[in-house]
């Protein structure tokens, strides 16, 4: 478990070095700030290292809120990196500004040569909501622009990549409107915003959205605390025929973790296992990042923890 005594740490992504290593980067916020619910507007993307994933080394932060005045001054949220096919490192992170005290949510970019210095690509944000599918700030509707938690993936047929993106439609019951936005680009620079991958299935938002291919089917990872009809705090895993979707999110089955969320799909050992951070146990926020549980997919129920194999006895 990766644990700050000084600092709340949530949401996390991770990218494995050609030498094995595991590199952790997630929100972190010092517990200074007393009410747990205060750190969002002061989060910036910590940095660990691991052979196992279960023991850390902290290293360097990635990155941190930018000097005002610029659109991502106030607080750098979730995202994801990748490699690219130059040999460097993106980090693609969610950026919020002063300006807009926090509520509009843009999609930027980092870059490394060593995974340990970052440095912005330019000086604006990279992807932004294109109203012509997605709900631009309506306090009305909403209380934030939801457009954050990128998630970068080559397009399997070798055709650039594609982003997906923690986003609401512009049509629909105001509670409902979430959906997974769409982007892709040819050359992980270049983006070009797409409908919705998603149709809204009475979710306000599907947050830290990620795909991978677990047993042989193409999933759809995501979490939401904001559900018109339904328990809150749920993760959620959608099968399709292609990581590419569309993703049918009405028929998503929920994952039984009850206190962990903002969970990653990692390879571990020779399956797979989840890793997020553990949110609230008896009431109280514990904003740590749990070691990994190993789990399976199960056609018809989903996910589920994966036990650990039979030992025979010798004799």
């Amino acid at each position: 478990m990766l644990r700050l005594p000084d600092h709340w740490v949530w949401d996390s992504w991770y990218a494995q070095d050609d030498d094995g290593s595991w590199h952790a980067f997630f929100l972190r916020a010092s517990r200074a700030l007393l009410d747990p619910h205060r750190r969002h507007r002061r989060a910036s993307i910590g940095h660990a290292v691991s052979a196992d994933l279960r023991s850390w080394q902290l290293v360097p932060d990635a990155l941190v809120p930018a000097d005002s005045p610029a659109w991502d001054d106030l607080a750098t949220w979730t995202g994801c990196t990748v490699r690219g096919p130059d040999g460097r490192w993106y980090l693609f992170y969610t950026g919020v500004g002063r300006a807009e005290d926090g509520l509009v949510q843009r999609v930027g970019l980092a870059v490394s040569d060593d995974l340990i210095t970052w440095h912005r690509h330019g000086d604006g944000p990279l992807v932004e909501a294109d109203p012509t599918w997605y709900e631009l700030l309506d306090p009305q509707m909403w209380y934030e622009q939801a457009w954050r938690d990128p998630w970068v993936f080559p397009d399997p047929a070798g055709d650039g990549w594609h982003m997906l993106i923690t986003a609401r439609a512009n049509q629909g019951p105001a509670a409902e409107r979430g959906v997974i936005g769409h982007a892709t680009s040819p050359d992980l620079l270049t983006w070009t915003v797409k409908p919705p991958l998603s149709a809204p299935a009475g979710f306000g938002h599907l947050e830290v959205p990620q795909v991978a291919v677990v047993d042989g089917q193409p999933l759809l990872l995501f979490c939401t605390n904001a559900v018109a009809d339904g328990p809150e705090h749920q993760l959620w895993v959608v099968p399709a025929p292609t990581v590419g979707g569309p993703w049918d999110v009405a028929a998503a089955q929920p994952i039984a973790l009850p206190n962990l969320y903002a969970p990653r799909l990692v390879p571990d050992d020779d399956g797979w296992s989840l890793i997020g951070f553990v949110d609230h146990v008896d009431g109280e926020f514990v904003g740590a990042i749990s070691d990994p549980v190993p789990v399976h997919y199960q056609p018809g129920t989903g996910l589920l923890p994966r036990l650990p194999a039979a030992r025979t006895s010798g004799g």
